[in-house]
């Protein structure tokens, strides 16, 4: 079975009680998410997982070209099928969080500490991700 890339953002802010986080839940199971999905075309990977992120969270911001880290799952197709994928997770600062976007009506969205975070979602090697996560230095992330 070949494994299949997928992008995830990892979007986050400076709060007012230190760094925060962003889940989303999945349309399927309602279970804490990052936004991700699939690159389209020759997209850049990170180009890629911020259009997941506006998409699926209304989220807009920086981000950063260099990945955070990764992490693997079994994708459950409608066909009983299962994929293995990788999810390459790129850091987004997020700068603007819209009131209306493309899956409102389908995803909740939430800010989180990374330690709350990480304990949400399924998978260890996210969790453990997003709770180890630190802030980039602000000239590291793009435009």
């Amino acid at each position: 079975m070949p494994c299949r890339v997928q992008v995830a953002a990892l979007p986050w802010r400076a709060g007012e009680n230190g760094l925060e986080v962003m889940l989303i839940t999945s349309r399927g199971t309602g279970r804490w998410v990052l936004p991700k999905g699939w690159p389209e075309g020759s997209e850049p990977l990170c180009e890629a997982a911020r259009r997941e992120a506006a998409e699926e969270a209304g989220l807009s911001g920086k981000i950063l070209p260099s990945e955070a880290g990764s992490f693997y799952y079994r994708k459950a197709r409608d066909s009983g099928e299962q994929w293995l994928c990788e999810v390459r997770v790129f850091p987004m600062q997020v700068t603007g969080v819209a009131e209306k976007w493309p899956e409102e009506k389908s995803r909740k969205r939430r800010w989180f500490s990374p330690q709350v975070a990480g304990r949400l979602v399924a998978e260890p090697d996210l969790g453990a991700l997003i709770r180890t996560f630190q802030a980039p230095a602000t000239n590291e992330v793009a435009a």
